[in-house]
């Protein structure tokens, strides 16, 4: 029976991994990769690679999660080995970039697949799909801040949407290359724009490092991270190639690049009268993922407050439906703000960058944790090659990322710089004046500006058990 349960547990854990994992990427990146790689046998060699790279950053973060069992990920392990300030740092890009640029990303991508067909020859209107996403947007932060549990059947339901989409793509695709439709492989690129290949491609395997937030929930984590690892990564790199073999098979690379939506081109010329599927099933796996997403992100937004790093009003939830109502608004807000000013590819690229940024910093981590504490039990302990052979990728392409768009990567990079004063003089500095403490409060007492929030959103500071406070004489304040 014991071993029956753990077949199961690493079956729910893989599924849980790949669901993560598999989300619209797949429907955005190809036309990137291939327009950088700039021939189709190039644009395979970096989607393998892409999940080759996933994997040795996905076992790095497992030894991590099991030497440092907090549910944070990465904010939680820079913050521990590093210190405040540097978590803070990953905090806040993910807070103020990676969080809203991602899920504009989504919310674009969904509007497209339901506009390309209303504008079958002409790019959809961008007021129009600008509506459309923020529309989608609103509509689902009013879903999670109603229910939790109506979120996380949405999650579910709307998981069907994108499966049936890839296997639909893989398998017609199949048919063509056994009809004789083959591809043509001529590598022709440079490093530079290599790299930016890769960084198009990173946004379809974002969720990798997803085990890392259930750590603590995790049975046997020691056995079943590496495991779920080993299956998931290989197994979406698997349905990421066969699917871009689907696409290059069925269209010219000149139809691909001209193509906003695909899938949607794809279907148009393959599946005839049946084509309105592909839209169908692409607009299901967006808003399932513009959902997940603002679910992870909020709670993020909810753990940063509840360590003092943000405001906090953010760490509080709805009184009745017990939802971060606040966070969820934060998140919603910032991205909206973001779909105004970009454009989908530029902002893949500067979501990726920030993201390999974070990741880098985070794997550092864990050779400088080795060094500093080389007698610390560590459950999972990874060969030293994977490490360094992470961090000497990364380095290429984020020099590489810098030197081809020095824009789009500088913005990212002061934006992140930004929060340094605003870690000394918002959570560093606490001799403030009295009129500053009565206007924002700290945690776990509010001034005005968490007052009226509270009146605003009807929440409170989640109830705290006696048993989590190590001094007594707390209880009643925090309680």
């Amino acid at each position: 029976k014991q071993s029956h349960l753990q077949v199961y547990l690493l079956s729910a854990l893989t599924l849980a991994h790949i669901r993560n994992i598999i989300g619209s990427g797949i429907f955005i990146s190809p036309k990137g990769v291939l327009e950088h790689s700039g021939s189709v046998g190039l644009a395979l060699v970096v989607w393998v690679l892409g999940g080759c790279i996933a994997a040795l950053g996905s076992l790095c973060y497992a030894e991590l999660g099991v030497t440092i069992p907090k549910s944070g990920g990465d904010y939680s392990y820079v913050t521990e080995i590093f210190g405040g300030l540097m978590g803070f740092l990953l905090l806040w890009s993910a807070v103020l970039i990676m969080y809203p640029t991602t899920l504009a990303v989504i919310a674009l991508t969904f509007s497209s697949y339901i506009l390309q067909p209303v504008f079958p020859d002409c790019v959809p209107p961008y007021v129009a799909t600008r509506m459309l996403s923020a529309t989608c947007l609103l509509l689902l932060t009013w879903v999670n801040c109603s229910s939790v549990r109506m979120a996380t059947r949405i999650q579910d339901v709307f998981t069907v949407g994108k499966l049936m989409a890839l296997g639909l793509i893989i398998v017609v695709g199949l048919v063509q290359i056994c009809n004789g439709n083959l591809l043509r492989l001529r590598p022709r690129s440079s490093a530079a724009a290599i790299a930016l290949a890769f960084l198009q491609a990173s946004f379809a395997f974002s969720g990798w490092n997803f085990l890392n937030y259930v750590t603590e929930e995790v049975v046997e984590p020691r056995r079943n991270l590496p495991r779920a690892i080993y299956i998931s990564i290989p197994l979406v790199t698997f349905v990421y190639t066969l699917t871009n073999i689907a696409y290059f098979s069925s269209m010219s690379p000149e139809e691909l690049l001209s193509s906003n939506a695909v899938a949607v081109t794809f279907g148009e010329k393959l599946l005839g009268m049946f084509s309105v599927i592909m839209p169908i099933s692409v607009a299901l796996s967006t808003f399932g993922g513009i959902n997940g997403y603002l679910f992870t992100s909020s709670r993020l937004c909810f753990s940063g407050a509840r360590e003092g790093h943000l405001p906090s009003l953010l760490a509080m939830i709805h009184y009745k439906k017990c939802t971060p109502i606040p966070a969820l608004l934060v998140c919603c807000a910032a991205t909206i703000v973001i779909l105004c000013i970009g454009e989908t590819h530029n902002l893949i690229n500067y979501v990726s960058f920030i993201n390999y940024l974070s990741y880098g910093v985070t794997i550092a981590g864990l050779l400088y944790h080795r060094w500093k504490k080389p007698d610390l039990f560590r459950p999972i302990k990874v060969n030293l090659l994977v490490p360094v052979c992470y961090l000497m990728f990364w380095a290429l392409l984020l020099g590489f990322s810098l030197y081809s768009e020095p824009l789009v990567c500088g913005v990212g990079l002061v934006i992140m710089l930004t929060g340094v004063p605003v870690y000394f003089l918002g959570v560093h500095w606490k001799e403030k004046p009295k009129c500053i403490y009565n206007f924002i409060g700290e945690f776990p007492k509010g001034g005005l500006a968490t007052y009226v929030g509270q009146r605003l959103c009807f929440v409170v500071f989640p109830q705290i058990d006696p048993i989590e406070i190590d001094d007594p004489s707390e209880w009643t304040d925090r309680s």
